[in-house]
């Protein structure tokens, strides 16, 4: 097996939402209050909410740019890559990556559909979650069958209308779900009470996978607004230890054996330590604490209910053999900073090349398809999909991945000499967007 031989699947990036998602699926009545797209006197870009003010448009999508200008937040459309937005030129960028699918997730929403949990209204959040939706599934995936893996969203707050929602979706479809890791940070129950057991079952009984999005619940930790951002960075994917711990002693996990959950850039080197303590947690631990798992290791329900993938991870992969080499998968993270585009193939086969081309297989893209109940050879021919045909149909259609510098926000003031990059920059930059966001909507 060679490089261009791998089809691979990423099960984790993003979209920055265009202006024109609702057109389609909302009466002119509803259209009317649902979140508005718009630009300020300087070309910044927002949207606007029941109240809520979401500048900075681009939220990282900084795919396309010199790594120098990584730091500079985009504030408008222009200001990135097409495909960040448009999902024709996303599948372009996608083919020169050699990406057969991707799953995404969205950005003004929140991972989790957060913005619509924020809302005070409700009855008005549930008909723009489900217009969300209808524009996720239907035009954004729909528009390439095959390419994409549907991830809907939930308006867990309303417990019926949430398991409406899973009929509804899993009628067109949809097999993936977007779930805070931690619905207190929403004002919910924890998913230790009882308020969540009719949607295990409806989950379960349509079979579908619920992602859990590092940063959509737990807050990834940094020590201080002084702490260098690369500090923040490093420890990001590891933030998602706090979340599946949580959930790996769910008692749901003992009545719903089926049920599926996948880490959503997560990182794999931590797991096997994870696992590790876990287990050790529990041996010492379980007479007093009365924990459950079945009978079991914890570390037994990890391998069975948990998918866990990677961007750039040599360590974990010469490790895999402490994990469940069938719930590991790839993911690209387009448009975000640590996005390897467009040459995901070669960092991805440099660190994959030692193992079978039975695990490659599984790991690129058969261990997504079969999490995610995804068939994308139903649509597509395999051949046609591998990272050799897709890369020279990009070649053949142009697509150009020269680095450009698109402009931004800058984390440093003008004038301001170089200097390290703390956490309190970026918060002191996104505080000034969303002032001025609220200046621009008075």
């Amino acid at each position: 097996m060679e490089m261009n031989d791998m089809v691979i699947v990423s099960v984790d990036d993003h979209i920055t939402e265009p202006p024109d998602m609702f057109d389609k699926h909302l009466s002119k009545e509803h259209l009317a209050t649902a979140p508005k797209f718009g630009t300020d006197e300087k070309g910044k870009a927002f949207w606007t909410y029941q109240g809520m003010f979401m500048p900075s448009v681009g939220l990282n999508a900084v795919v396309g740019r010199p790594l120098e200008e990584y730091g500079m937040e985009p504030n408008s459309l222009e200001e990135m890559r097409e495909g960040v937005y448009n999902v024709h030129a996303r599948i372009d960028d996608m083919n020169v990556n050699g990406v057969a699918a991707s799953l995404n997730f969205g950005t003004v929403v929140g991972f989790d559909g957060g913005r619509f949990h924020k809302a005070p209204d409700k009855d008005l959040s549930l008909i723009h979650l489900r217009a969300y939706n209808d524009w996720h599934i239907d035009e954004w995936c729909g528009a390439y069958p095959g390419r994409f893996i549907p991830c809907a969203l939930l308006p867990t707050w309303d417990m019926d209308a949430t398991v409406e929602e899973i009929k509804r979706i899993a009628a067109k479809g949809c097999t993936a779900v977007s779930l805070n890791e931690n619905p207190t940070s929403q004002g919910l129950p924890s998913v230790h009470n009882a308020y969540w057991e009719p949607m295990w079952k409806a989950i379960t009984d349509h079979d579908m996978t619920m992602c859990l999005h590092i940063g959509a619940g737990n807050p990834v930790p940094h020590a201080s607004m002084e702490t260098p951002i690369e500090a923040w960075i490093t420890t990001m994917p590891m933030s998602s230890a706090v979340g599946a711990a949580d959930w790996l002693n769910l008692s749901a996990l003992e009545r719903y054996p089926s049920m599926k959950i996948a880490l959503s850039e997560c990182g794999l080197g931590w797991i096997p330590y994870f696992m590790e303590r876990a287990d050790f947690s529990h041996s010492r631990h379980k007479a007093w604490t009365h924990s459950g798992f079945q009978g079991k290791k914890p570390s037994d329900i990890f391998k069975k209910h948990f998918m866990v993938c990677f961007i750039d991870d040599a360590f974990g992969l010469q490790n895999l053999k402490y994990v469940n080499e069938d719930l590991v998968a790839y993911e690209t993270d387009y448009p975000h900073s640590d996005t390897l585009w467009p040459e995901v193939p070669e960092f991805l086969w440099k660190s994959i090349n030692h193992l079978t081309d039975e695990q490659i297989h599984k790991i690129t893209h058969l261990n997504a398809m079969r999490w995610f109940n995804f068939d994308m050879f139903s649509h597509i021919k395999r051949e046609d999909l591998t990272v050799g045909a897709l890369r020279a149909k990009a070649k053949a259609d142009g697509v150009d991945t020269t680095p450009k510098s698109y402009g931004g926000e800058k984390p440093l003031a003008e004038g301001e000499a170089q200097r390290r990059i703390v956490s309190g920059d970026l918060m002191k930059m996104f505080a000034h967007h969303a002032q001025e966001g609220m200046q621009e909507a008075s």
